[in-house]
């Protein structure tokens, strides 16, 4: 991996990152460099496109003239190759593949991207062992502890099609989480404003909010066990943790959960084998143009939480 640049450069927006958010541009022609730069180098405006100041959220066009400022780190360090197992082992986890899409059965514990201490995510895996898709990208994210469906867009026109999905409502997640503690009826609509907030400590949490964004998800109970219930979760917006939050505010936080749940009641089901957040995306299904039946998926419950399953009574 090459060293940031030390010089002032102008690039020319392809039909390539045609519709990209400049964020992600960045990060593409900035190898190496931490988020958390590029996004301080937006914010002090010494990001210009076609000579003015840029926003995170600014979406580029094929021709735009992007200034890109010198960037050094104080002790660049190479990443190196991830290893080879590494890359072979998410190769396993692909559930569908065409030219377009491709959708993983993402396992716990690998993050969708590095950074923060993360040297490989699910992207740098997947460039490593595909340098010919120059054009692959994450269409949306998971918690690096959730499993299950994750996509992917192997072209730019596909990553603009799925993120037009997803704003328009018309992308159905749902998920698999067990809760503690039990509600008097089977199904729940949350709609309470979510906002992200940074501690102290410099850990990012979620809190329920009113000058948060609008945040909206469906739960119905699929089983309930003596002293928690396994749901399903149906987002109908997309914010950060919104299902964890959202569970925690009914004053059910989902089972193995270390920043939103209940310790103590975490700390029982550790003894049945719970080591992770008990939180799965378990499907996936949308439409899709010229494609009559659109697009469906599915990712089944891990054997690490199906054996917890297993062992609770009912």
């Amino acid at each position: 991996m090459s060293n940031p640049p030390a010089q002032v450069r102008y690039v020319t927006v392809d039909e390539r990152s045609d519709g990209q958010r400049i964020d992600n541009f960045l990060l593409r022609e900035l190898k190496g460099v931490p988020r958390t730069l590029v996004y301080r180098l937006l914010r002090k405006g010494e990001v210009r496109v076609n000579k003015g100041r840029a926003k995170a959220g600014r979406k580029l066009v094929a021709g735009d003239v992007v200034r890109i400022p010198p960037v050094r780190l104080p002790n660049p360090e190479k990443k190196g190759e991830p290893p080879e197992w590494q890359v072979q082992k998410l190769e396993k986890s692909v559930i569908y593949e065409d030219n377009l899409l491709l959708i993983l059965n993402k396992e716990s514990g690998l993050a969708v991207h590095g950074g923060s201490g993360i040297s490989f995510g699910v992207i740098e895996l997947l460039r490593a062992g595909r340098p010919g898709e120059k054009a692959l990208e994450l269409a949306h994210r998971l918690d690096r502890d959730t499993s299950g469906c994750l996509m992917l867009a192997k072209k730019r026109s596909a990553l603009r099609t799925l993120q037009q999905l997803q704003r328009e409502g018309r992308v159905q997640k749902r998920y698999l989480a067990l809760l503690a503690g039990h509600w008097d009826k089977d199904r729940q609509q949350v709609k309470l404003p979510l906002k992200k907030n940074t501690l102290k400590s410099g850990e990012r949490v979620v809190r329920v909010d009113a000058q948060g964004k609008d945040a909206h998800t469906e739960f119905r109970v699929r089983q309930r066990f003596a002293q928690a219930m396994l749901v399903e979760a149906v987002l109908k917006t997309g914010r950060t943790h919104q299902i964890r939050v959202h569970a925690q505010s009914l004053g059910t936080p989902i089972l193995g959960d270390d920043k939103y749940g209940d310790e103590e009641r975490s700390r029982e089901y550790r003894r049945l084998g719970l080591k992770r957040l008990f939180l799965h995306a378990a499907s996936l299904r949308f439409p899709w143009p010229e494609r009559e039946q659109g697009y469906a998926f599915e990712a089944p419950l891990p054997t690490e939480l199906q054996t917890v399953l297993d062992k609770l009574d009912v």
